[in-house]
This record gives C-alpha cells, structure tokens and sequence, in this order.
C-alpha cells in the first residue's frame, strides 16, 4: 500500500508546515509514537519521496541519514528519486555528497543512478557546466560494476560529449555502438547533428541524419528542426524547403520552432511575402501563433526595412495578447535607426520604458547615436547619465557617439570632458573615443591637443589600431611634420600593423609637398609590394610631385600607368599635367590633354580655366 502511505504522510507534512512544526523532527516522531511504527523500511522511502517531492531536500537527506544511523537502509528506487530532485534543483555539493554516500555504504547503485549521475555531469537541460571527465569516470565504473548502461546512459553521455565539442569522438561512440546492436535512440543521433550544426558543418550534420536512417533509427521532428535551423542560418533556404518536404512524406509534424526556423531563413533571404504565406498557412492549419514567430518575422521586416509591415505584425502580436520583447523592440529601434528615422526609433524607445522592458547595451547605442544624428546632444547626455543610473551596462560605444558629433560640430574640447564621465562609470576609454577625439582635434589643427592625447593612450596602456595610427599620420602630415609621420609610420609597422591605402597616399603626398621624391617613390613601390593599389589620389600626387622637380617624363610615365591599371584621372590629375605644359609653352601637349579631357567626360573647373588661362573653353597659346 505504498501509495496510501505516501498520501498519508503527504498530508502529515502538511500539517507539520501549517502548525509550524519542525519537520526535522518528523523522524523521531514517528518512530516513537505511541501505535510503535514498526522501523520498516517502505514508511521511511515514502517519507523521503514526500520530502524531496515537495522540494524539501534537505529534510529528504536527514531522514536518509537519519534512517542509515537506526540500522535502516532505504530502497535504491527511493533514493535515485531523492538523487534526481538534487540534480533538477542543481544541488550540486548536496549530489556529489549523496551519490559518494550510496557508493561507500548503501544501498549500492544501480544502473537508474549511474544514468542520473552521468545526466548530471554531461550538462543535461537543467545544467550548463558539463564535466565530461567525470562522466568518463562514471561509465568506467558501470562497466566494472558489472551494469550495462541503458539507451539513456549512452544518451546523456553523447550529449555531454557534444555538448565540450568532441562531435568526432561521440560519432565513433555512436558508430561502435551501432555496429554492436547496443540500444540508440533519436537522442543520441540528435545530439550528433546539433554539434555538428554548432561546428558550422551543416553537410555532415546531414549525413549524420542519413546514417542514422540506415542504422534503423527514425529522425524526428528535432532531427529535422536542428538541420533546418543550420541551414535557414546560412541563407540556404532551399535545403530547409526539401527537408521540410521530407517532413511531410514521413508524415512528420513540424512544430511550431521549425517554422519560425523557416520563416528566420525566408527573412534572411529578404523573402517576406513567402515567409507571411507560411505564417498564415500555419495560422489557418489551427497552429497557435506564439511570440517568437512574430518576433521573427517583424525581424525580418526591419532588416528588410520594411517598418510599415514590421509595425503591423507588432500591433497584431500585442492584439492577441503576447507582449513585445526587448528582442522585438531592439529591431523596430535599429530598423529606424538605419533609415534615418531616428524620432521614431525614439517612439520604440519610450514604448519600452513604459512598459517596463529593460533595454541593451546595444539598443541603448543605437539611441544615443540616434538622438545624436538628430542633434540633440543635450538630450543624449542626459540620456546616458540616466542610463548609468539605472545600471544598464554601457560601453565605450556608447559615449563615442557623443564624442563623434561634438567632435564633427568642431566641439572637441567638449567631447573631452566625457572622459572623466567614462572613468565614473568604470567604463576604460577605449582606442575607438581616443581616436575619434584625435581627428576631432586634428580637423581644428589642434596638433598639440592631439597630440597629448596619442601620449596620454601611451601611458594607458591602449593598444592602437591602424585608424588611430592613421588619423596621426594624416595630421602630422597635413601640419608639414612629415618626418614625424613617417616616424609613426615607421611604429605603425613595428608593431605588425599594415599599413593601409590612406596611410601610404598620406605619406606620400607629404613627401612630395616637400620635394622628397625619392622616398615618395619608395613608398610608392612598397605599396604595390604589399598589394595596396594606388587610387586616383595617390597618382596626381606624384605627377604633381614629379612636375615640380621638372621630371614630365617620369610624370607621364605615371599618367600612362594610371590608364594601364584602369585608374581614372580626375580634373586636378589633367589640371597638373596641362599647367606643366602651358607654363614650358608645350602649347599642343596642353591642348592635347585638355581635348583627352572633355572627350572623357571630365569637366575643366574653374581652377583650370584661371591656371591656364582658358577662356570659353579656348585655349590661348602664351
């Protein structure tokens, strides 16, 4: 009558917690009360089930211990129960200190134990952390215990080996056990495709699905949503179509989660009117739309840019009850955000806050960088104290947007006032706010201000990155301290930084303002060497550079270069070749460009027409 004993003692512990008894006492209780229960065994299992049942772990364990002590040993069945509900509550020192218990003086395990054990270190649903060597350690001693592990056991063991990344080994275990007719079910194979998945190997994901088949045992609709979701995530969603056509000639019910799969690959794809058509198709075949779906398709939407078909499927979401989340509401805000509709992304915003959705990091970026783009940076400084206020983490992107828009509106001296902000909200300023503060400073020819701050990132610790390194060159060069940059040039490379098209054409246009052509050239070939090609720019820097050193033959060898590698000369590029030829009365040579000129499109401005004295398109010889 072990189910009258448990309802029994349900209803005494019941009473124990509403009489506010110590049900620590219950034991004793029992085995000295006046009927004289008999110290039998079954009474203390079932007070243990009752306990761990109603998630009372603790006393579970002291009636165990308790009973161990008075010379009774509780069934195995009683404590694997007691062992799970540890398990599923994460007890983790509360798990290791029971199932040491069992090992070392009873009941011994049996395989129902091993099986949770090995559950409890492969990482199953209820636990991230996966300890797989102690899972090793676990089969080992089901097989020298002489237990044979069950189709569960090998289950919970693949998944744990999955799950630490070695996909290679638990496909060998799969196999070995296949080849042994040992007991494998979809579990186990599902396991195998998902890591295979995880790994990005979508294709022998799928051929484990078909090995699976001729090994007899039959995918389900996990099987089929693990490979769609794998390939939706790569674009292809072709495959996700013939696999959910498989579906359906096995008669396979997709569920819910392998269409939003679906309809995530369609989005991708930018395919929203075949993602709206399953969504309805779904709809009308008595499928309960949840929030996920909506989410994912008013994702679609936003990436798409579509906001109009976004916002009527949040309105319709919200008109059957399922509340946005801040994952719905991140899109709506970047969708705005990257069409310039930054008063609306603004509407989303608030919408979040009253309803109590907590925002990102991320969505509280794109926020910022809106109100700053619609110039209100009063707003946004007001916005990021409120933001630190309510804890939410912020990070140097979140501050650089202000940095940037003072900076661009020439107000520097403001964006450095942030810094100190930074530091109280123990936010580090990173390489990205000293360099966009550098270039703001840079564009006021502020060099010293910039300066000090590249030594301030120095003293810091800031590892630089190729822009910061960039942004210095370009303002020593452009301030006619090309040695200076050429010297961070110089630093920029030690560090195994490359160097990068606006880095070299910098330079060599320095060097050829100051008539340095020999290291303007040099510079100019390790470009090509290191697979940086030169622009438009680069070229009319050195033919103007090679004009004024008088050397037109190394300067029309460049103007030729720059036809052989399909480089279009601009105005100022003809402008400097015409002006050469005008001012050493090599009157056809100018006329000749300047016809090349027109002919391809390329308008004389007004600079052309005052240096060579062009009047109404007229070339007038000197």
């Amino acid at each position: 009558m072990r189910l009258e004993v448990f309802a029994l003692l349900r209803d005494v512990v019941g009473y124990y917690n509403e009489a506010k008894y110590d049900t620590f006492e219950l034991f004793s209780d029992l085995l000295d009360s006046p009927r004289h229960v008999e110290r039998s065994a079954v009474v203390f299992d079932m007070l243990i089930k009752v306990f761990a049942s109603n998630s009372m772990l603790e006393n579970a364990l002291d009636v165990f211990f308790n009973a161990k002590h008075v010379g009774i040993e509780p069934d195995v069945r009683s404590c694997n129960f007691l062992l799970k509900c540890l398990v599923e509550a994460n007890r983790v020192k509360f798990v290791r200190r029971f199932f040491e218990e069992l090992k070392s003086s009873g009941p011994s395990p049996n395989i129902y134990t091993y099986t949770i054990m090995m559950d409890f270190y492969c990482g199953g649903d209820l636990r991230k952390d996966t300890d797989i060597t102690r899972a090793n350690e676990i089969l080992g001693k089901i097989y020298t215990s002489g237990l044979n592990p069950t189709v569960v056991t090998f289950s919970a063991y693949i998944h744990g080996l999955c799950k630490v990344g070695s996909v290679d080994l638990a496909l060998n275990l799969v196999r070995n056990l296949c080849y042994k007719n040992q007991p494998l079910n979809n579990h186990c194979f599902n396991s195998l495709i998902y890591g295979f998945c995880q790994r990005g190997a979508v294709d022998e994901a799928l051929e484990v699905m078909e090995e699976m088949k001729s090994f007899g045992v039959l995918p389900d609709v996990y099987s089929y949503s693990i490979l769609m979701n794998a390939f939706c995530e790569k674009g292809d969603v072709e495959r996700s179509l013939c696999l959910m056509s498989e579906m359906e000639l096995h008669q396979i019910k997709p569920s819910i989660v392998t269409y939003t799969s679906l309809i995530h690959g369609l989005g991708k794809s930018k395919l929203m009117q075949s993602a709206v058509d399953i969504f309805r198709s779904i709809g009308a075949s008595g499928f309960k739309y949840d929030q996920a779906i909506y989410e994912t398709l008013i994702h679609g939407f936003c990436m798409k840019g579509d906001m109009d078909s976004a916002i009527k499927f949040l309105d319709e979401m919200i008109s059957n009850n399922l509340l946005p989340t801040a994952f719905s509401c991140h899109s709506l805000i970047r969708g705005f955000h990257k069409l310039g509709l930054y008063d609306k992304a603004l509407e989303v915003f608030n919408i979040m806050l009253q309803n109590g959705i907590q925002p990102d990091t991320i969505t509280c970026n794109f926020i910022l960088d809106g109100y700053c783009r619609a110039g209100y940076l009063k707003e946004a400084l007001t916005l990021l104290e409120e933001f630190r206020c309510h804890g939410i983490d912020l990070n140097t992107h979140s501050y650089n947007a202000i940095i940037y828009r003072l900076s661009r509106e020439s107000y520097p001296e403001r964006a450095l006032e942030l810094l100190p902000r930074m530091f109280k909200g123990n936010v580090l300023p990173g390489v990205v706010n000293y360099s966009t503060l550098i270039s703001g400073f840079a564009k006021q020819l502020s060099l010293k201000k910039a300066v000090r701050l590249f030594t301030r990132m120095v003293k810091a610790g800031i590892t630089f990155n190729n822009i910061t390194y960039t942004i210095l060159i370009n303002v020593f060069s452009s301030n006619c301290k090309v040695h200076e940059a050429y010297g961070i040039f110089k630093e920029m490379k030690k560090r195994d930084m490359r160097p990068d098209q606006i880095c070299y054409t910098s330079l060599i246009s320095a060097f050829c303002k100051t008539g340095e052509m020999k290291k303007a050239w040099a510079l100019f070939e390790e470009m090509s060497r290191e697979g940086h090609l030169p622009n438009v720019v680069t070229y009319t820097c050195l033919i103007d550079g090679f004009c004024k050193s008088n050397r037109i033959d190394l300067a029309s060898s460049l103007f030729d270069q720059m036809n052989r590698d399909a480089v279009t000369p601009d105005v100022v590029t003809y402008t400097v070749l015409i002006s050469w030829y005008h001012k050493h009365a090599c009157v056809d040579q100018a006329h000749r460009l300047y016809d090349e000129m027109k002919a391809k499109g390329i308008l004389p401005d007004a600079r052309t027409h005052e240096v060579l004295g062009l009047q109404d398109g007229i070339i007038h010889e000197g």
